[in-house]
């Protein structure tokens, strides 16, 4: 996985921004290729396979929350990091409710950027090893059905909207259900690079996670907070499938 070559479209009007991340991409032998508006870089999407799409929030012709939301109605998981000029709170959640992967606000280092780009890669080889090494293409607790594969969640035959980041913490806990997890552990885990002081972040993501696959959110059957430690996915019968 980590040999081959990854494949990445950076959508971005900005010309001389997208030639400057084009140049730094290849640095990092990456294949990059470039679209300078938001329909054209739909249209790259839906004739290629990329493994990452970096895409700018404001687009003329399609915006990037649409060209998000269009990515992650396909059945394929593409990652995707927005990029935002934007520095209220309002514009960087809506990006991430509709599935980015992670955001970074301009004006952005380079370097940071290339960062969470690797730890993003890291995160989902993680993941795939993972489910792999398991052989468990579906998981199934209770009435929770994981679809590792197709990144779909399934509670009592109904389907749940998981963002990237919800996604991938209940995939985590699912792949190892009874460990308890700190929250700086589930950081490194889920987020994969450092957080460290954003401990609310994996609160939140977990109230929010409650709130969608709970019966009673105030008294989880699924991820069970565990006092003065952290947090574990419950032992429950016919856990795989």
């Amino acid at each position: 996985m980590e040999d081959r070559t990854r494949h990445v479209l950076v959508i971005e009007d900005n010309e001389d921004l997208a030639l400057v991340l084009k140049m730094h991409l290849e640095d990092q032998r990456y294949t990059v290729e470039l679209s300078h508006d938001g329909m054209g870089g739909w249209t790259r999407v839906q004739n290629h396979d990329y493994d990452l799409v970096i895409l700018d929030l404001l687009l003329p012709g399609l915006d990037g929350l649409e060209i998000c939301r269009r990515i992650r109605a396909k059945s394929s998981y593409t990652p995707i990091v927005m990029l935002t000029s934007k520095s209220s709170e309002l514009d960087r959640v809506l990006g991430l409710e509709m599935g980015a992967d992670d955001y970074v606000v301009k004006p952005f280092s380079i370097r940071e950027l290339l960062a969470r780009i690797k730890a993003i890669f890291r995160r989902l080889e993680g993941l795939q090893k993972n489910t792999l090494t398991q052989k468990k293409k579906k998981i199934q607790a209770g009435s929770l059905i994981i679809d590792s594969d197709r990144r779909k969640v399934y509670c009592e035959d109904r389907g749940i909207e998981l963002t990237a980041k919800e996604f991938d913490l209940l995939l985590h806990f699912s792949l190892h259900p009874g460990r308890v997890y700190s929250r700086s552990q589930l950081l490194d885990a889920v987020w994969g690079y450092g957080h460290d002081g954003y401990e609310h972040t994996v609160n939140s993501h977990i109230n929010r996670l409650r709130s969608k696959i709970e019966k009673d959110p105030s008294n989880p059957g699924y991820i069970i907070t565990v006092w003065g430690v952290g947090y574990k996915f419950a032992e429950l019968p016919d856990s795989s499938k």
